[in-house]
This record gives C-alpha cells, sequence and structure tokens, in this order.
C-alpha cells in the first residue's frame, strides 16, 4: 500500500506542476509558502486507581498510567479560510477541521499535508499518519489521501478524480470516481468457529492457538497461554480475561494475513464557503452509494455486504458575532466508511468583555 501511495502522490503533483519538465514536481515553487514542522508535545494521562483485593487478606495494588507524549514530523502547505487564526508555531496538534473539505482556496495550485506521529494515549502506543495531495482546477479537481488513526482504529487509502461546477453564490458541485484500498473490513475471522446454535467454540479455538489446560484431578483447572505461562486458575478467569485477549489477538492476526482490498465508488460533494470578520459559514460533504470491487478482493466489503451500501463524510464550520461582545461558534465532522465512524465536532460561546 505504501508504494501505490507514493507513486500516486509524486503522479498527481507531476500532473499538477507547469510542465516544464517532470523533475521540477518538487522544485521550489511546488514548496513555496509550505511550512514543515517538528515538535514533541506531552502531558500527564488518567491519575493512578487503587485497586482492592481481599482474597489473601486486604490487598491495594495501584494502577499506573504512564505520561501521554507525541513525537510528530509534518510538512504542510494549505491556505489558511478567512476564519482560521495564524499561529505563530505549528506543534501538529492544532484541530483543523478544514482540511477534511473537498476543495481550498487555491485554484491551479497544489495544496498538500504530509503528517505523521508516534503518540502514547492512556497507555496505549499508536503510529498515526495523515497525508493528503489536493489540486483544484477549474472544472475539475484530483484529491489523494492516506488516513491512519489508531485511536480510532480506521487506516485506508483514498484517491478521486472528480468534474466541479462553481455557481456565483459560494456553492461548488462536483462528481466523479473515487478509488480506496483498505483493510478487509466486513471480514470477522471468528464466524468459522461459531456453533449451528450461534454461540462460539472458544476453547477449542484457544487450544488450536497454542494455550494449554491442566486439571488437578480433584475438580480444579489451570491454563498456560502459548508461552507456557500460567494465566488463569480459574474458568471464571479464564473466560472473564484471556478468551476476550485471546479473541483478540486472533481477529488481529487473521487480518493482517489477509491483502488490503481495493474498492471503486461513484462519488458526489460539495463545498460552500462563505466569510464576513463577523459572519462565516464552511460546509462540505461527499457521498458515495455505488461501489464495486472485483473478484480478485475476495474479501472487500463489497462481497460480504452483499453489493451496495452508504459511504459518506462531511463537515461544518461557523461562526457568528452578534456584536462586539456575543458570538458563537460551531465546528465539526463526521466520518462513516464500512459501517465504521469518526468524528469530532466543538461548539460554543465567547463573550468579549471591553
Amino acid at each position: 500500500m505504501k508504494k501505490i501511495l507514493v507513486l500516486l502522490l509524486v503522479i498527481l503533483a507531476s500532473c499538477a506542476t507547469p510542465k516544464k519538465c517532470c523533475g521540477q514536481a518538487f522544485t521550489k515553487d511546488f514548496f513555496k509558502y509550505s511550512t514543515v514542522y517538528g515538535a514533541v508535545n506531552g502531558n500527564n494521562s488518567v491519575s493512578d486507581v487503587d485497586v482492592y483485593s481481599v482474597t489473601n487478606g486486604l490487598e491495594t495494588n495501584t494502577v499506573q498510567t504512564p505520561f501521554d507524549y507525541s513525537i510528530l514530523f509534518g510538512a504542510r502547505k494549505i491556505k489558511r479560510f478567512g476564519y482560521e487564526p495564524k499561529e505563530a508555531f505549528k506543534n501538529g496538534t492544532e484541530n483543523s477541521y478544514a482540511d477534511g473539505a473537498t476543495i481550498g482556496l487555491w485554484e491551479k495550485k497544489v495544496e498538500f499535508l504530509f503528517q505523521a506521529e508516534y503518540k502514547r494515549q492512556e497507555g496505549e502506543n499508536y503510529f498515526d499518519q495523515r497525508h493528503m495531495i489536493r489540486y483544484v482546477d477549474e472544472k475539475w479537481l484530483a484529491k489523494v489521501e492516506y488516513l491512519e488513526d489508531g485511536f480510532a482504529d480506521v487506516k485506508f487509502f483514498e484517491s478521486s478524480q472528480r468534474w466541479r461546477k462553481e455557481l456565483d453564490n459560494g456553492v461548488s458541485f462536483n462528481l466523479g470516481v473515487a478509488q480506496r484500498i483498505s483493510e478487509p473490513y466486513g471480514y470477522n475471522p471468528l464466524e468459522e468457529w461459531l456453533l449451528s446454535n450461534g454461540n462460539l467454540h472458544y476453547t477449542f479455538l484457544a487450544l488450536e492457538e497454542g494455550y494449554t489446560t491442566q486439571f488437578d484431578g480433584q475438580g480444579g483447572v489451570e491454563y498456560f497461554n502459548p508461552s507456557g505461562n500460567s494465566v488463569a486458575t480459574s474458568t471464571e478467569v479464564w473466560e472473564a480475561v484471556v478468551i476476550p485477549e485471546m479473541l483478540a489477538n486472533y481477529t488481529e492476526k487473521k487480518r493482517n494475513q489477509l491483502p488490503v482490498q481495493w474498492t471503486y465508488s461513484w462519488v458526489a460533494g460539495f463545498d460552500y464557503y462563505k466569510y464576513t470578520k463577523t459572519s462565516w459559514l464552511h460546509a462540505w460533504g461527499s457521498l458515495m452509494p455505488l461501489h464495486y470491487s472485483d473478484d480478485e478482493n475476495e474479501f472487500s466489503y463489497y462481497n460480504f455486504n452483499e453489493g451496495q451500501w452508504l459511504d459518506y463524510s462531511g463537515g461544518i464550520i461557523y461562526g457568528h458575532w452578534f456584536n462586539k461582545n456575543l458570538g458563537l461558534f460551531l465546528e465539526g465532522s463526521y466520518n462513516k466508511y464500512w459501517n465504521r465512524t469518526w468524528h469530532g465536532f466543538s461548539v460554543g460561546i465567547n463573550y468579549r468583555v471591553f
């Protein structure tokens, strides 16, 4: 997937650059007005939690969660919308919903965002990425994007080529095709282990995965993981703690063994932008109602969902100052792909005292 992503990014950048020669795609003109940044950010995580036990008398264990941090690098060239503030420095934590818009303010100029971040959040480690290149012409646009968000558990590559029609009132419509590469969403590795009554034969699956059991002859049992370490001395702990962890590891392993899946979709969308110093509205959305995947993508969502489903994404940014003192703002985005959702929002009021 990474090789395909790099290749498409280079091709799109080369096509959008004035044709002096192909080698000039990443010259000074391409990076002009861009910002390259790197940052380390950190803060405390959830507070320590005391866990009490009375099995062998009163015992207290303190569960500690290490502090959160992130290390990131990025390069960005996206023209700011009128409502967006100008930062003195970029640290990569800025939450700009406008980056998800289909159309930017620049026409006939390449915009891009490349950012990779390694972070620890609430004791869990993630490696997140977001890469995007966008080119908007008078009557067409092209965009490629790669998103990997560990906290939302979503990862995919998407490219789209669209015809666009811009009206005089700030509205722009677009229609075209999109190509997406993703994990085998919809594939459930546990289906083959389901019994006729709908229950899961989890103990047999655990034994196939290398877990073992040892009976003491007096009704007791002890369970061992594939490394030979004891993980439970009762059926209750085995079913409540060990089995869920085993199932999670098994499904992740089986999905990782499968190749990435292609999906081709029709896409239709709109963008709207109107800005004044006292009021602004920026909205966008895309809808994918029809999809196709060939026989080589046996584990694609297309096959598991019997053909068709509805994917969509969108966002809105609204702000209004009623007078010099009182103002209202609303911003957010919502995405639903392959029946997986990720979203964010912020809404509130400001009152300035003079």
